[in-house]
């Protein structure tokens, strides 16, 4: 099996503090995908960037204690891509991808816009930017897994309250139709949906801090993994894990029943 996490941190170092690193021996994963390390390389451990058994792979932002996204590997990639090509972008730390014979792994963090309308701005400058690449990396010839936070609720089952965010950052209608266009148009798949379609409260991924969002289950399903359909046809196992909190988002594991080809 190819087990892969998919983990947005919201700082490593705080993640860490909470237990992060300690929690992921016993999950026995291949490729473990972060997002917002908020931390640059001087600030790594040499655990942080190489825990034991897997190899570090990271892509920071410029701006200090913003951003960034990582891979932790169990096996080294012929290739590793940092960024899309696009300086305004790749300042931000947002796309990180690890290249094997036959597949990629890659961890993404999609601006978020809720800061204010410049933000939302440059969420939708990237959008267009990623939906390109998305269209060049489907007809690349491998398969492709890539795992992060988007910051996008793609329907009302993904989110609690969706009748109250429709005018909000995250749930946009244009937010949503471009997330089916690259599911339908493309022919990306959204693999933890393809396992369970109508999951709606269980699928929440990321809680606001706000109120009693936490306790109540007032959450969103923001982070994921979107798949190649050559290999999202072996997904077998998802699995949120809720039992303890690194940071206000939940890692999301999905095991694929095939296995990397080594050398």
């Amino acid at each position: 099996m190819l087990k892969i996490i998919s983990a947005n941190l919201n700082g490593i170092r705080s993640a860490t503090s909470k237990g992060f690193l300690d929690w992921l021996p016993a999950q026995d994963a291949d490729f473990v995908c972060m997002q917002e390390l908020k931390a640059q390389a001087p600030d790594m451990t040499a655990a942080m960037l190489n825990p034991e058994g897997y190899y570090g792979y990271f892509h920071y932002a410029e701006k200090k204690g913003y951003s960034g996204v990582g891979i932790y590997a169990r096996q080294q990639p012929l290739q590793v891509i940092q960024g899309l090509g696009v300086p305004e972008i790749d300042a931000e730390g947002r796309y990180i991808e690890l290249v094997y014979e036959g597949l990629s792994v890659v961890s993404v963090y999609l601006p978020s816009g809720s800061s204010g309308e410049h933000r939302q701005v440059a969420k939708f400058a990237f959008m267009e930017h990623f939906y390109k690449h998305l269209a060049d990396l489907a007809q690349c010839g491998r398969k492709v897994v890539i795992c992060g936070d988007w910051n996008i609720a793609h329907q009302e089952i993904d989110l609690k309250n969706w009748k109250g965010n429709l005018k909000n950052s995250g749930f946009l209608p244009e937010e949503r139709a471009w997330m089916s266009a690259v599911l339908e148009e493309l022919r990306w798949v959204d693999v933890y949906r393809r396992l369970h379609p109508e999951t709606t409260g269980d699928a929440y991924t990321w809680w606001s801090n706000r109120g009693q969002a936490w306790a109540k289950n007032v959450g969103w399903r923001i982070d994921y993994h979107v798949a190649t359909p050559c290999i999202a046809e072996y997904a077998r196992t998802a699995a949120i894990y809720k039992e303890a909190r690194f940071s206000d988002h939940a890692p999301l594991t999905i095991a694929y029943d095939w296995a990397l080809q080594t050398a």
